[in-house]
């Protein structure tokens, strides 16, 4: 009798650790759940939704803040603060989701209950924003139908076409002056921004053109010609900033370079003077002499493409920081507090400089093909811009272990930036080029690809998902439906 309890709660329990398993293996075997009577996604589903919400968001957001660029100038910041804020708190909503997205790609988790609650936040983010943006979509329009505002708004983007035509031919020289002056590599990421800018605007003059046509959807026509010519700025503005940069990074160079040969000496000197159990204290032979094997290594590489007088100082820059922000930090044990926080400052400074370029670059990259790039690289690119201004935030901080988180924020920025643009420069490669016509390129499928114009034909208007895609509201369609 003393054995029957206990038999039978071995039972019980075998009992439930079957009925557990079973059911666990039944709902990872179907696609749905009942869950209250609603079919709940297996998480690879939401997995796939979040990817795909977070691209039409991005997209949603983006489009807005061209337009609503365009409305401020026609009609004043007051007039257009109902959409202004709408699409600042799309902004913050957005940005949230990116951060969650990327803690999920991070964190790779293998607790399911914990994905499946992420990317539940992931979609609930871009829901809001999407929210946010319809809800403000006919305050957008009308400022669109304001007394006089059609035929002013293409007279404004007539004298922006002049203006960037103009422009063009200054950045087109200054790209002909980089790749003089410096490596391929140095003009790489800008190299087709001024054949683009061209094609940007002459799909944007054959747009106006046809909003001044006798009974054209004036409005329709003015949106793609605005979202062109946005996009055709952002490229002629990305070919100077290009040259400043190169510019700046080749007067910096020069005393990166003598510092990281001082801290190379340094470093030597250790190696040479200190006991291994001196030195094991705080860092091990082996750890040390890595460090400064891999810094000669640059330096002399870095060298020698300088002396070559082709090489990419941007990169030289981010390559001789790196290597020599890790000796640094292994020979601070042996510098005084004044000199360390001095080469802190050094570092951060040319950290900064290097993730403002990469981003700045991936960002003008995924905004003008962002008809076919994908989540990963909308992802990371986000969270470089994240990382970015926290470093910023962290350079003003009042306390020093705010501002040493600084550095290795601005080389995480960098890194996912140039990552961001690696991924979106594949998914262009797999999309492959836009069609060509005889006479060119195929203006309307590079529009496509730019994202001023959606699959359908129609040109992307402020709102979010579910409005972005009206026609313009007008007699033929007072309600502005959805193309």
């Amino acid at each position: 009798m003393d054995l029957v309890l206990p038999l039978v709660l071995l039972a019980a329990v075998v009992a439930v650790a079957a009925y557990t398993y079973l059911t666990r293996r039944r709902r990872t075997t179907t696609r749905t759940t009942p869950h209250g009577g609603v079919p709940v996604p297996e998480v690879a589903e939401l997995d796939a939704r979040s990817r795909d919400a977070l691209v039409a968001t991005d997209d949603a957001v983006r489009t807005s803040r061209e337009e609503l660029g365009f409305a401020v100038a026609l009609a004043g910041h007051t007039a257009a603060r109902r959409c202004a804020e709408a699409l600042a708190h799309a902004e913050a909503e957005l940005t949230a989701a990116f951060h969650l997205r990327q803690e999920v790609d991070d964190a790779r988790l293998e607790d399911e209950v914990a994905r499946r609650t992420m990317l539940e936040e992931v979609l609930a983010r871009c829901a809001e924003a999407d929210a946010a943006l319809d809800d403000a979509a006919p305050d957008a329009d009308a400022l669109r139908g304001l007394p006089g505002a059609a035929p002013e708004a293409v007279g404004a983007a007539r004298r922006l076409h002049g203006e960037l035509d103009a422009r063009l031919g200054t950045a087109e020289a200054a790209l002909v002056a980089i790749r003089r002056r410096y490596a391929e590599s140095a003009a790489a990421p800008v190299a087709t921004a001024p054949e683009q800018a061209r094609a940007r605007l002459d799909f944007a003059a054959d747009r106006l053109a046809r909003a001044l046509a006798p009974g054209a959807d004036a409005v329709r026509e003015l949106r793609a010609a605005e979202g062109a010519l946005d996009q055709a700025a952002r490229l002629v503005e990305a070919v100077d900033r290009r040259a400043m940069e190169l510019a700046e990074s080749a007067g910096r160079l020069p005393g990166a370079l003598a510092e990281a040969e001082a801290d190379l000496a340094a470093a030597q000197k250790v190696l040479a003077g200190v006991a291994e159990t001196e030195l094991v204290e705080w860092m091990s032979r082996a750890d040390l002499r890595g460090r400064t094997a891999r810094l000669e290594a640059v330096l002399g590489d870095v060298r020698q493409s300088v002396e070559a007088d082709r090489h990419d100082p941007v990169d030289a820059l981010r390559r001789v920081c790196e290597a020599d922000a890790a000796l640094d930090a292994a020979l601070a044990e042996v510098r005084g507090p004044g000199e360390v926080a001095r080469r802190a400052r050094a570092f951060l400074g040319l950290a900064l400089l290097s993730a403002r370029s990469a981003v700045g670059a991936a960002g003008e990259y995924v905004a003008t093909h962002r008809g076919v790039v994908r989540s990963p690289a909308r992802t990371r690119l986000a969270e470089a811009r994240r990382q970015l201004a926290e470093a910023e935030t962290a350079v003003g901080a009042e306390t020093l272990e705010h501002r040493e988180d600084a550095l290795p924020l601005a080389q995480g920025a960098d890194g996912l930036a140039r990552s961001a643009q690696a991924l979106a420069e594949q998914d262009v490669r797999l999309h492959g080029p836009p069609p060509a016509t005889a006479t060119g390129p195929d203006l309307t499928a590079l529009a496509v690809l730019g994202g001023i114009l959606l699959p359908g034909g129609g040109p992307a208007r402020f709102g979010g998902p579910a409005t972005r895609g009206r026609t313009a509201a007008g007699p033929g369609n007072p309600s502005g439906e959805v193309s």
